[in-house]
């Protein structure tokens, strides 16, 4: 017959055994910790409502990360961020801005597209106003002189051969701002959200013939990721793991199945909003399919950027690709992705 007890080498040895049980535990346990991240974005209509959507699907949080993402009406200051270390990345902002400051010396990466198509249209509320000529000599409101609606603002114009010289650009602020200001007539006309179309006839609006720049300016990349030099090399598996939660996101919502949840997180960010307003966004996104689900950008896209910025005297001269750019951290998001669909 086998004896119950144990001798005083067998408790020390199970309890040797338990206590690097318990320490290889706690050491598994310490290695999934989620990873802080801090995010930076333009705080545009639907980019509030994509930051919604993410928290309520919680895609960052699948990929191990405790996010921090702060909305940010202004590209200078997240650019200072990441400067002082406040934050680690933006993946959903404009980042013409970027390339000037890459020639001044700013270690600073693009890592990845977001928004690829700039979601703006151009917008009167005088009854004179139907095609772009029709603006010349007129008021047009923009953003500041160089900056991003300005930019395209003046791109669009000049792929129709409008007289440029002949209008005065006066700085009104975001878009939200220019729609304020066109509905009311302040200004002849003015880059606005394009996903307002649904409610142009209510703020007596109309979309100018050939104003939809996510149809004629598609080679503009709206919005991308991008970070400082340091980070890549300090911070590179959460910066993938960012990046790959992204590319979910937009997957996500191109997928028309994500109706509900999309008008859910809509409802979150603007509860007052109507069924038209919801219900025009979400067409914009799945007619445009807008964001860049393979996060890859290419060379032509940067280029394209980077030789308006020369146009307008932003910068001196087009950058090579591997200055302003590092495309891997994408393309390891890609493969995280697979593996964790």
């Amino acid at each position: 017959m086998l004896s119950t007890k144990l001798s005083r080498r067998e408790w020390l040895t199970g309890g040797c055994s338990l206590a690097l049980a318990s320490s290889a535990l706690w050491r598994q346990a310490r290695a999934v910790a989620p990873k802080s991240v801090k995010i930076a974005n333009a705080a545009g209509a639907l980019n509030l409502v994509m930051a919604e959507l993410m928290r309520q699907q919680r895609f960052l949080e699948s990929l191990g990360l405790a996010p921090e993402v702060l909305a940010v009406a202004d590209g200078t200051r997240i650019l200072g961020g990441l400067v002082s270390g406040s934050i680690d990345v933006s993946t959903m902002s404009g980042f013409g801005q970027v390339f000037p400051a890459i020639a001044r010396g700013a270690p600073i990466k693009i890592l990845a597209g977001g928004t690829l198509l700039p979601s703006l249209g151009l917008f009167s509320a005088a009854p004179d106003v139907r095609t772009l000529k029709d603006l010349e000599g007129k008021t047009i409101g923009t953003g500041s002189i160089g900056a991003l609606v300005y930019q395209l603002t003046v791109a669009l114009l000049q792929k129709y051969g409008v007289d440029t010289t002949k209008m005065q650009f006066v700085n009104i602020g975001s878009s939200a701002d220019i729609l304020r200001a066109v509905s009311a007539g302040t200004v002849a006309g003015g880059a606005v959200d394009v996903t307002a179309l649904g409610t142009a006839a209510d703020r007596r609006i109309h979309l100018i013939e050939h104003g939809n720049m996510s149809i004629e300016l598609p080679e503009y990349t709206y919005q991308g990721a991008w970070t400082l030099a340091r980070n890549i090399e300090t911070e590179r598996d959460t910066l993938v793991r960012t990046l790959a939660a992204y590319a979910k996101l937009y997957r996500f919502v191109q997928n028309p199945q994500s109706k509900d949840a999309f008008i859910r997180a809509r409802h979150a960010v603007f509860p007052k909003a109507s069924a038209s307003e919801d219900e025009a966004q979400w067409t914009y996104i799945q007619n445009n399919r807008p964001f860049a689900v393979d996060l890859v950008l290419n060379t032509e896209r940067l280029r394209y950027i980077q030789a308006l910025n020369v146009k307008f005297n932003v910068q001196k001269e087009i950058l090579p690709f591997e200055r302003v750019a590092d495309m891997s951290l994408a393309r390891e998001a890609l493969g995280l992705l697979s593996r964790n669909p």
